[in-house]
């Protein structure tokens, strides 16, 4: 089962809009300034609140929801979403306290003291910094300078700020409605908590302990880039296919703070599985350096971009720099005659091709076409513009593009390849830089 992205976006709608109606139904129309900021303040509480659920329901890692959205899709809306939830807590905080200031005839600052002497809307407020320190974090400038360790410790912030807003609601007058609006509330935190803890915590502890998956190889591929090859029990029953990325956590004692997200470069097999790394961070210059032996906990498959996204007959399989790891296992295993796949892999020269042999020996069992596109990024002629793509494929306008590279070069391949007219909806990528 796979959840499309309308089909979510159309869900987290219908809920916003419920959200509304909820409201509605609890409001009671007053021209009286102390009541219009009253009945904001509910309705921006109300939005907030789920606003926030739904951003947890985004990174819960769902199967269902991954694997049909796609996970830098999902961080994406993830990111631009908490924009507008952390917008809607401060409305409500403000709209709040405005609202009691005309009630009471208090000043603001008096007004703030009176309202924090209240346990529920104490806990909102420390609810309120602690989001938004999680958007500081999160911000741009701020991201590049902070350790991913520590944001991510940051982020963890999101569930004690998460549950100070529950209590909040429930004390509160925003379900003042009557118990079933309070028993619907509490059934909504308690379906996405639960879904947090199954998807985040439990199914990765089952997996480990159920595969035993241990590094048996760290084999070089080129400068800077490595192969990791892991062996384990029954790795059949993940289902991962070409084209996913595992989360991987190196149980070292240099690496096991953190997981990393790399694609499958080959295709399960005999309970092996393997990864291709090139070293550009702390983390994955330590891989180069690890042992046999090492234990490893795989948590996924996650990923859209395997056949399933396939809608034409032929298709055009483009790589740049590492990118080509998960192309590599899609060059593979895609079903197809010979003439159905080609792949264009982008380089700066030979000697940062990765897995060449690997490739060369697909092509020639499949009768699959393979272009290396080699050269400087800012040299005087570009293999990747409309017309050269064109060259190279004639007939690129019927074919699927699966496309991995760097940001930058993603970004420019896709405007050219839409340029050349392939349509938007022909042309599946993934980013980890999110």
């Amino acid at each position: 089962m796979r959840t499309s992205p309308r089909a979510l976006l159309t869900g987290l709608a219908a809920g916003a809009a419920l959200v509304t109606v909820l409201w509605l139904v609890q409001a009671e129309p007053s021209v009286r300034l102390d009541a219009v900021f009253a009945t904001l303040a509910h309705l921006t509480g109300l939005l907030a609140g789920y606003g926030v659920l739904a951003m947890l329901l985004l990174m819960a890692r769902v199967p269902a929801v991954e694997h049909g959205v796609g996970a830098d899709r999902l961080a994406r809306w993830h990111a631009f979403g908490g924009r507008y939830v952390l917008t809607l807590c401060c409305a409500h905080a403000a709209l709040a306290l405005f609202g009691y200031a005309a009630h009471t005839g208090l000043d603001l600052l008096g007004a703030t003291r009176a309202l924090l002497g209240y346990p529920g809307l104490a806990a909102a407020a420390v609810g309120t910094v602690l989001l938004a320190g999680v958007g500081i974090s999160s911000a741009r400038e701020v991201r590049r300078r902070v350790r991913h360790e520590t944001w991510r410790a940051v982020h963890l912030l999101t569930y004690g700020a998460t549950a100070l807003a529950f209590a909040h609601q429930l004390s509160g007058p925003d379900l003042a409605g009557g118990p079933l609006a309070a028993w619907l509330w509490t059934l909504l935190h308690t379906t996405v908590g639960t879904l947090l803890v199954w998807y985040r915590l439990v199914v990765p502890v089952r997996a480990a302990l159920r595969h035993s998956l241990r590094v048996v190889e760290v084999r070089v591929e080129g400068p800077g880039v490595v192969s990791v090859v892991m062996r384990g029990h029954g790795l059949e029953a993940l289902r991962a296919e070409a084209g996913q990325f595992f989360r991987w956590r190196f149980l070292s004692r240099r690496l096991w703070r953190t997981a990393l997200p790399f694609s499958l470069s080959a295709p399960v097999r005999d309970d092996t599985l393997r990864i291709t790394v090139k070293a550009c961070g702390d983390h994955t210059r330590r891989i180069r350096r690890m042992r046999p032996g090492v234990r490893v906990l795989a948590t996924g498959p996650f990923g859209a971009m395997t056949a399933h996204r396939r809608t034409r007959s032929k298709v055009l399989l483009l790589a740049g720099g590492v990118g080509i790891t998960p192309m590599r296992a899609l060059f593979e295993t895609l079903p197809g005659g010979p003439g159905d796949l080609t792949l264009l892999y982008r380089a700066g020269d030979a000697g940062q091709l990765v897995l060449r042999q690997e490739l060369e020996a697909i092509a020639a069992a499949r009768g699959a076409t393979l272009h290396y596109l080699l050269g400087p990024s800012d040299g005087p002629y570009d293999p990747l513009a409309p017309r050269a793509l064109r060259g190279l494929v004639p007939d690129l306008p019927e074919h699927d593009v699966y496309l991995c590279g760097p940001p930058g070069m993603a970004r420019a391949t896709v405007a050219a390849l839409e340029r050349a007219g392939v349509p938007a909806s022909h042309i599946h990528s993934e980013q980890f830089t999110f």
